[in-house]
Order: structure tokens, then C-alpha cells, then sequence
């Protein structure tokens, strides 16, 4: 099953950092550099890390493995924020090479890294830009007060709710 329409991720994000990838023994590193630089980032009043970290390194270590396995290198694994959210945008040099949701599959044969993503994220897309493929999630920042005219963030909190 494809992973629905090319969707690019919210416009008004800003780059917090960029990692590049060749092999997946780079991973735990990359995990630990997430994990720095999250606490770093400043916080939005009422907003808590809580576990952020958690997901965004699960989320990063999904894409980017899925990303140096099926893609051409460079892989490249950008951080990015808004006011609220945090956006993991995982690139590589494949665009041909289209991510797919795995259908029902038995317990260790793999193929579940984008059901995973797509537990942790408020939203997941993809699209494709020059010769590019990015595959990128958004994650909210808990405990800020959502815009209730926020089509978005009413959804995510709504998908919170059914997933307890």
C-alpha cells in the first residue's frame, strides 16, 4: 500500500540541523545527536519535551534505516521546527523508489517502520523535489495551548484520545 499522495510538510518550519548518513551503523550517533539538540531548543510557553526526544530519535532511526537500505546515498536527516512541532525530513537520492506502508505481515518480518512513524507523528508525508525523495513526520510539542480553530492540531489531539 502506498503511503498515500506526495504531501510537502509545514511551510513554516526553520532548520534546527542536518546530518548526513552513509550506513546504518551511524544510527546510535545520530540517536544521541537528536537527543542533544532537542534539549537544547527552546521550549513554547506552556510546552513540555515530555517524550519528544523518545519519538523523534525512534521516528529519525525508522526513516533513516528504510532510507539507507531502499534509497541512494547521501541520506541526509534534517530537523526542523515551527512554534510548535518538531518536523524529521529524511532524504535520499531514490526518488523511484516510493515509501510504502506495509500490509498485515507476521511478527519479525519487518516492513513496520512507517506504522511505527506513523503512531508517534501528528502527520507524515512525502514528496519529491529535483532528484530527492524526502519522507518527512511532524511531532507535536506537548503541553501548548493548540489554536482550537487548528484544524491540525484538534485532529492530533483527537488521535491521542482514541489511541488511550
Amino acid at each position: 500500500m502506498a503511503l498515500g499522495m506526495s504531501s510537502w510538510p509545514p511551510t513554516t518550519s526553520v532548520e534546527v540541523e542536518c546530518w548526513v548518513l552513509d550506513s546504518v551503523t551511524e544510527l546510535r550517533l545520530l540517536r544521541a545527536r537528536l537527543f542533544r539538540t532537542l534539549t537544547d531548543e527552546p521550549m513554547p510557553e506552556d510546552g513540555v519535551l515530555d517524550a519528544v526526544p523518545e519519538k523523534i530519535a525512534a521516528i529519525a532511526t525508522e526513516l533513516a534505516t528504510n532510507a539507507l537500505r531502499h534509497g541512494r546515498p547521501p541520506t541526509r536527516v534534517h530537523l526542523r521546527r515551527t512554534d510548535h512541532t518538531f518536523i524529521l525530513d529524511v532524504a535520499d537520492e531514490d526518488p523511484g523508489d516510493l515509501p510504502q506502508l506495509a500490509g498485515h505481515r507476521p511478527p519479525g518480518a519487518g516492513g513496520l517502520g512507517l506504522h511505527i512513524v506513523s503512531e508517534y507523528a501528528r502527520d507524515l508525508g512525502w514528496y519529491i523535489e529535483g532528484g530527492t525523495k524526502h519522507v518527512w513526520a511532524e511531532v507535536a510539542i506537548p503541553g501548548w495551548d493548540a489554536d482550537p480553530h487548528d484544524d491540525r492540531a484538534a485532529t492530533a489531539e483527537e488521535g491521542q484520545r482514541s489511541r488511550r
